[in-house]
């Protein structure tokens, strides 16, 4: 990433946490960031379009991730585990960019919001590919309906961004692990349990 660019959405994000998105002009942004306006229209047509920029940076990381783990992995099993320990590590990645998005995202012009609706849209439905191969290959309990099960791993999953504090008493590493352990604990039929424990990585605060 450009230096400047990058210095641009730092500044920025810095800015909207502290006074808010309408609390911010694009001269703050400027003169924060030791630059020009010129130097900031090079890069964002808009303020709101650098809003859109925080956010399209996590949520693309998120989609190439998981398009990353159905190709590594050929098991289901496998795949879920490897998109929700990246669909975490985001929330550690990007927490600013994370936490400005969800405060400053009713100021979304609706092109922006359309092109992150699909972006997210995208992201569930492998998330629910995965879930329905795995029923299919007999990995996965088919009383769990797919979209439900997708539903409650997306909602148990971005919640992280209200509570999760990196100076805390558990690294973003071991939070994947539990809840990865209860994902497949919810998931997985019950021939497949050492399978799964075989596979999976175990957090030493959870496991004797």
């Amino acid at each position: 990433m450009n230096n400047l660019r990058e210095k641009i959405i730092n500044t920025s994000l810095t800015l909207f946490e502290q006074h808010g998105f309408h609390g911010v002009t694009v001269k703050q942004i400027v003169e924060a960031s030791n630059t020009s306006k010129g130097g900031f229209y090079h890069y964002f047509y808009s303020k709101e379009e650098l809003l859109f920029v925080i956010h399209d940076s996590f949520i693309t990381y998120v989609s190439k991730e998981a398009k990353d783990a159905i190709a590594t992995h050929s098991s289901p099993v496998n795949q879920i585990q490897a998109i929700i320990r990246s669909f975490i590590k985001v929330f550690d990645l990007y927490k600013p960019h994370i936490s400005v998005f969800y405060q400053e995202s009713k100021y979304l012009k609706p092109a922006y919001e359309k092109q992150i609706k699909e972006k997210r849209d995208e992201f569930k439905q492998m998330v629910l590919q995965v879930i329905e191969d795995g029923q299919k290959a007999g990995h996965f309990r088919k009383e769990v309906p797919p979209i439900l099960g997708t539903m409650s791993i997306l909602g148990m999953v971005n919640w992280i961004y209200k509570w999760y504090d990196p100076h805390g008493e558990f690294s973003i590493d071991e939070i994947a692990d539990v809840f990865i352990d209860l994902v497949l604990h919810s998931l997985l039929i019950t021939e497949d349990e050492d399978y799964y424990q075989g596979k999976m990585l175990k957090a030493p605060f959870f496991y004797n």
